[in-house]
């Protein structure tokens, strides 16, 4: 079996001989414009491949600020609509925190109509 590999081993078509001539240097190596055209073409190929790579990135990238932006404005108007709900007395203070401005307001309010006298009101606003 040993016998058998040895004789089918491949062999390589480089040439015995050492004698190095212009017709063998051709049949062997590349010239310089066919380098040139190879690295044109691999060139191309790395630069399509970049652009897939980076297209691909930025859609993964716009779709996760994307998410994360929602959720942040999701919160951001949940939070300022519990700060409304709490400040019109909607909703019960939190930990103590009373925020409520309408019971204010309305007590300040009511305060200074009754500063006023009727006969004023009557008076200005209505001739």
């Amino acid at each position: 079996m040993i016998k058998q590999l040895i004789t089918e081993f491949p062999l390589t078509d480089f040439p015995r001989e050492r004698s190095i001539t212009e017709e063998k240097i051709r049949k062997y190596a590349y010239t310089k414009e066919e380098v040139d055209v190879l690295i044109d073409a691999a060139v191309e190929k790395a630069v399509a491949e970049a652009v897939k790579i980076d297209e691909a990135s930025m859609a993964k990238h716009n779709r996760d600020a994307t998410v994360i932006s929602m959720i942040l404005g999701f919160t951001t108007l949940a939070l300022f609509v519990d700060g409304l709900l709490r400040m019109l007395g909607i909703i019960p203070p939190f930990m103590d925190l009373d925020v409520n401005i309408l019971n204010k307001i309305e007590t300040d309010i009511i305060d200074k109509i009754r500063q006023v006298p009727v006969q004023k009101l009557f008076q200005h606003g209505f001739r």
